[in-house]
């Protein structure tokens, strides 16, 4: 579909800060609020809950992050700069509201804003949800560079997994640590967006079939035992005064979520099986590995995203008119630690057997595209995965 971009051009670039939806100003930004409360959420302010305020202001300041991050995408398209992909098993971001407040460099406005309603800053700051995408050092690493990233404006995207549920809650009691669901989703994230017409499907387990091409040419065929569909929900990253990037989180799926033939035969744990077992893969930040269906269950989220992620990849270099044995010439890809290591292979599959790449030929792509992060060489930290999946 091809669309006007000189009328998006004038409009990110007309006086102020693109009118009252995005205005910075202090008025701007009580009038963005009533209208989000309003109509963006339907509450009158005679009945809404700290939720719902808290979630009224994420929006309001979402809208002047996404105008940031239309700018930034307007402008790195112009630039036909080498980007970055960033392939992640977790991120540790913290609560987004706070933190766009000071990139955007309007917490003196958005305070005041409030309070001319009555209203408190640091409670709605205290509702917001810590985002279950990580655990620790890795995850708030990767965090930072997504920052620095985006302040220092280079062309980059994040890519990871959205977790249903973090690693845990904890729990003190008498003295010992219980383990609680961390139930971050429970409320919505009204920072993220899903965008259901990004999908790509990811093949486990099954054989492999060979065959000749009419030309003669060795070709590979996956017959798997199971598919499962990746969905992208993106977040804008917002730089300090400054640019912002995506982080694009992948959510399994059931390519078919609802077996209505056995639903009607009333058998309805088989109607939404598929469902369930799709969903898995995405529901807990690590789980736990002691056991085989636990290694298993990891694998499976590494090279879930790692596919979702490549697919991606390949498709927005595609769209942009680039061959693909160019592919290292547009994006570098950058793997923090050894979870999404997996990539390697599957971007050698992919260029192989479904983009039927001769081998040498996408040895050399693959080797000028990944670049790597090395954290820690203690074995116990290292990916190792068992025979019995080879």
């Amino acid at each position: 579909m091809n669309f006007n971009n000189n009328i998006i051009k004038s409009y990110l670039t007309q006086s102020g800060s693109g009118g009252g939806r995005t205005g910075l100003s202090k008025d701007e930004i009580k009038a963005s609020f009533l209208d989000n409360l309003l109509y963006g959420i339907g509450r009158v302010p005679q009945v809404a809950t700290r939720r719902d305020l808290y979630t009224a202001l994420a929006l309001t300041i979402r809208d002047r992050v996404f105008r940031q991050s239309v700018r930034s995408t307007a402008e790195f398209s112009g630039q036909d700069a080498r980007a970055v992909a960033y392939l992640s098993a977790e991120y540790l971001p913290g609560p987004h509201l706070g933190n766009n407040l000071l990139n955007l460099g309007i917490f003196k406005e958005t305070r005041e804003a409030l309070e001319e309603l009555d209203l408190e800053l640091d409670d709605l700051l205290e509702q917001e949800e810590e985002p279950g995408l990580g655990n620790g050092g890795l995850g708030r690493l990767a965090s930072c560079y997504m920052d620095s990233l985006a302040t220092l404006g280079i062309p980059s995207m994040g890519y990871g997994i959205r977790y249903e549920f973090g690693i845990f809650n904890q729990i003190i009691k008498e003295g010992k640590q219980e383990e609680a669901t961390d139930k971050w989703l429970q409320y919505g994230n009204p920072w993220e967006v899903m965008r259901p017409e990004i999908t790509y499907q990811v093949k486990f387990g099954g054989r492999i079939e060979h065959r000749e091409s009419n030309s003669r040419v060795f070709e590979v065929d996956w017959i798997p035992d199971s598919v499962v569909k990746g969905t992208a929900y993106d977040t804008p990253i917002l730089g300090y005064r400054s640019n912002a990037i995506a982080l694009r989180l992948w959510k399994a799926e059931a390519i078919e979520s609802f077996d209505f033939s056995a639903f009607n035969q009333g058998d309805y744990y088989k109607a939404v099986e598929a469902k369930m077992i799709s969903e898995n893969i995405t529901k807990v930040l690590y789980p736990n590995d002691e056991t085989l269906s636990g290694k298993e269950l990891r694998l499976k989220q590494q090279y879930f995203f790692v596919s979702c992620s490549l697919q991606d990849i390949i498709h927005l270099n595609t769209e942009q008119g680039r061959e693909l044995n160019k592919l290292h010439e547009k994006f570098t890809i950058q793997l923090n630690d050894t979870h999404p290591s997996i990539a390697v292979a599957e971007l050698m599959r992919l260029l192989v057997d479904e983009h039927q790449i001769e081998w040498e030929e996408a040895w050399e792509i693959t080797k000028n595209t990944f670049a790597y992060t090395n954290h820690t060489l203690l074995p116990e930290a290292l990916e190792r995965w068992l025979s019995e999946y080879y």
